[in-house]
């Protein structure tokens, strides 16, 4: 018995990593869902979104160490591959008709719509993928904003499939807290159970030192691909939910100000962590909404607060800069969230002195 216990606890310690943060997000649910405010309901879920996909950032960027400012782009073709599945049927011929005639007149149900639309985004991460990853460093960053920008003028272009600058209407709004929390926490699920893997662990190896892990065997280009086109489905399926949780789609909301903002929560959070992207998302989130508040106005003792236009990015372009320069390894330092030590068994000296030895 005692044996199965250690076990156990042991299996409880290696997945705390993981259990501590979707421990955290059950409880902001789980209060979200009690005060039952509407605006505070919207920005939990916008705030999940964002969570699903800058973890998905993270798969490759935080276990890489290659900064991508294209995965937005992967975000915006797994919104739009929804709203083409989902969308009203009797809307695309006038606003898609350039659809192809198997999903014209048809409607997919939300969940598969939005697996295919992560599927879409990861097969064009794989095309992408098979040039961009034999880069590095600064050449590679400089390719994914490249991708970014080409994505951004097609699809402010392909007029009869993606309606153009005029965007999409009618897609229905179907997603709620418990919705995007389950989806979140299967986020995670997947981008833990990859970086405890030994995939993670061979592309962590190519991050710290690229070299020696050429020559300890490791294919570099491969295991790039495989986190490049994983993070790519994982975002794409965030675009999906996006695209549900606004009702509307536009090329212009897919573009630097969105890459921005994901790319700050990650470094802020802690680009080497799983818990950095979690802490990130819920700080910069946190923050947005402050801001976005004090942009509209509020009363103070009948005293009126109010920011220019614009703050937001002012803002928060300042603490990125701060983290960066005070806290250069995020707020989470790059470590996920330990195990407590008050749980941890009972040890004698003697142990702990054996063991520094």
């Amino acid at each position: 018995m005692p044996t199965l216990l250690q076990a156990a606890g042991q299996g409880l310690r290696s997945a705390w990593p993981l259990l501590s943060l979707v421990i955290i997000l059950l409880l902001i649910a789980g209060v979200t869902v009690w005060v039952d405010d509407p605006e505070i309901n919207q920005t939990v879920i916008e705030a999940l979104i964002r969570l699903i996909v800058v973890a998905g950032m993270y798969l490759f960027v935080g276990n890489s160490g290659i900064i991508s400012f294209g995965h937005v782009g992967f975000m915006a073709i797994g919104a739009y591959a929804a709203a083409w599945q989902t969308c009203c049927p009797a809307l695309k011929p006038t606003v898609m008709a350039g659809l192809p005639a198997f999903i014209l007149h048809r409607s997919v149900p939300f969940l598969p719509a939005t697996v295919i639309a992560g599927t879409l985004a990861a097969m064009v991460a794989l095309v992408v993928g098979f040039f961009i990853m034999r880069l590095s460093g600064v050449g590679a960053s400089i390719a994914t904003f490249a991708f970014l920008a080409i994505v951004q003028i097609v699809y402010s272009n392909w007029d009869h499939v993606t309606a153009g600058t005029s965007g999409i209407v009618g897609i229905p709004v179907i997603l709620n807290v418990p919705i995007a929390t389950c989806a979140s926490v299967v986020a995670l699920t997947i981008v833990y159970g990859f970086q405890t893997s030994r995939y993670g662990l061979s592309l962590r190896s190519t991050r710290d030192d690229e070299i020696a892990a050429r020559a300890a065997g490791v294919n570099v280009f491969r295991q790039r691909l495989i986190a490049f086109v994983l993070s790519a489905f994982l975002v794409g399926f965030g675009g999906a939910l996006y695209s549900h949780f606004l009702g509307i789609l536009s090329p212009d909301i897919f573009y630097f100000n969105l890459a921005f903002i994901t790319l700050a929560m990650l470094v802020v959070g802690g680009v080497g962590s799983l818990a950095g992207a979690v802490i990130g998302v819920l700080v910069i989130s946190s923050a947005i909404e402050v801001l976005r508040r004090l942009e509209t106005g509020i009363d103070l003792s009948g005293v009126a607060v109010q920011l220019p236009p614009g703050s937001q990015e002012v803002f928060l372009g300042i603490f990125m800069l701060l983290i960066l320069i005070f806290r250069n390894r995020g707020l989470t330092a790059s470590r996920e969230i330990a195990w407590p030590r008050r749980l941890s068994p009972h040890r004698s000296g003697d142990e702990i002195s054996a063991e520094q030895k």
